[in-house]
C-alpha cells in the first residue's frame, strides 16, 4: 500500500507563506512542487521540474501568469501546460508539467494529490476559526512521520510530562476523564475534561487561593492529520459558564513533507512572547521525543515494532486505523 492516501485534501502553506514573486518551491509527500499565486487571486500547483532538461521551475520566474523556466525559457500555465516557447515555433503540445488541485481556504492552501474528479472543496475540514484578528499563522518543519506527529497531539496525557513548565497543567488531566467520538465526517474526537481540579499554573494568578477549575481539554481529527484543539478553563461548579479566559481553538495541521519528516501549521497570539512559547512547546519539548521515536524505528513499520497500547491512546490509534482504512480502500 501507498505511505499516503491520496484522495485527501493536505496543506501546502499558509497564505502568507507565498513570497513577493509569488512562487514558493515546497517538498510535499516526498516530491517537489511549485505553489503559484496568480494576478486573478487564484492559485495553481506544478510539478516543480521541467520536463524538459528536469531543472527546478522554482528557479525561474513568474511573468504574466506563466511560470518560465531559467534553463531554455520554455514558459507553463496553471493547467501544465507550454503556452511559451522562445524559438519560432508553436508550443510544444506534448510538452506538460503534473499539477494538482489547490484550493485557498481558511487562509491555507489545501492540494489534493488524488482524482482530480474527486477533489471536492466541500470536504476540506472546517478551519474557519483561524480567519481571526490577533493571530499570527506559522510554520516549521518536525523531524518525525506524520503519524508520529499525529499520536503526539492525540495523546494530550504527555503535557503532564513534558509541558510542566508551558502549559503546567498540575496534574489535572490524571483526575480526569477521557472520551473518544466518532462523526458522520470522518472527524475524530479526543476530548478530556477534567472537573473540579487544581487550576494550570498560568491561570493561577486569575483566580483566588484554593479556587478549583474544570477545565477541557479537545482535539479534533481528521484524515491525513488536520486537527483542531480547543482549551477551556471555568470555575468549578459553574457548567462551564463561568470562563476564567475566553475559550481558545487552535489549529494543528501536519502534511508529511518526506516520510521521516513533516510539515506542521498552527496558530498563536500575535506577540513575541506568545510566539517563543509555542516554539518552547513544539521545537524544544515534543520535537526531541517524536525526533527519538522516529530513530527508535528506523525504517520499521509502526505496528511491526508491536507497540504497547494504553487506554489513554484510543485516539492516537483510531486515528491511525482510520488511515490504514483508507490506505486499503485505494489499493483495492
Amino acid at each position: 500500500m501507498s505511505e499516503y492516501v491520496r484522495n485527501l485534501w493536505y496543506m501546502a502553506a499558509w497564505d502568507h507563506e507565498i513570497p513577493e514573486s509569488g512562487m514558493l518551491s515546497r517538498t510535499l509527500l516526498d516530491e517537489k512542487w511549485l505553489i503559484v499565486r496568480l494576478s486573478d487571486g487564484a492559485y495553481a500547483m506544478l510539478a516543480d521540474r521541467c520536463p524538459h532538461r528536469f531543472v527546478p521551475l522554482s528557479r525561474g520566474r513568474l511573468e504574466n501568469d506563466l511560470v518560465h523556466c531559467p534553463y531554455h525559457g520554455l514558459g507553463f500555465d496553471r493547467t501544465g501546460a507550454c503556452a511559451h516557447n522562445p524559438f519560432p515555433a508553436a508550443p510544444p503540445s506534448h510538452v506538460r508539467v503534473r499539477t494538482m488541485p489547490v484550493v485557498h481556504a481558511h487562509r491555507g492552501l489545501w492540494f489534493w494529490p488524488g482524482d482530480p474528479a474527486k477533489a471536492d472543496p466541500a470536504l476540506i475540514p472546517d478551519f474557519a476559526f483561524v480567519d481571526r484578528t490577533g493571530m499570527q499563522r506559522s510554520s516549521l518543519t518536525i523531524r518525525g512521520n506524520y503519524e508520529l506527529v499525529s499520536d503526539n497531539l492525540m495523546d494530550l496525557t504527555h503535557a503532564e510530562f513534558l509541558h510542566v513548565t508551558s502549559f503546567g497543567v498540575n496534574g489535572s488531566i490524571f483526575r480526569g476523564a477521557q472520551s473518544v467520538l466518532n462523526e458522520r465526517d470522518g472527524a475524530i474526537w479526543n476530548n478530556w475534561d477534567m472537573q473540579g481540579v487544581t487550576p494550570p499554573i498560568w491561570a493561577a494568578a486569575m483566580l483566588a487561593e484554593g479556587d478549583r477549575v474544570d477545565q477541557w481539554l479537545h482535539m479534533r481529527w481528521h484524515a491525513p492529520a488536520s486537527m483542531a484543539l480547543t482549551v477551556g478553563l471555568a470555575r468549578a461548579g459553574t457548567q462551564c459558564a463561568d470562563l476564567v479566559v475566553p475559550q481558545m481553538v487552535n489549529p494543528h495541521i501536519i502534511t508529511p513533507e518526506t516520510q521521516t519528516t513533516s510539515h506542521y501549521f498552527y496558530d498563536h497570539e500575535a506577540t513575541p512572547e506568545a510566539e517563543a512559547l509555542a516554539r518552547q512547546v513544539f521545537v524544544e519539548e515534543d520535537e526531541p521525543m517524536i525526533e527519538a521515536a522516529q530513530e527508535a524505528l528506523g525504517a520499521m513499520d509502526f505496528w511491526e515494532a508491536r507497540p504497547a497500547i494504553l487506554e489513554t491512546d484510543a485516539g492516537a490509534i483510531r486515528a491511525r486505523r482510520r488511515l490504514m482504512q483508507l490506505r486499503r480502500a485505494e489499493a483495492a
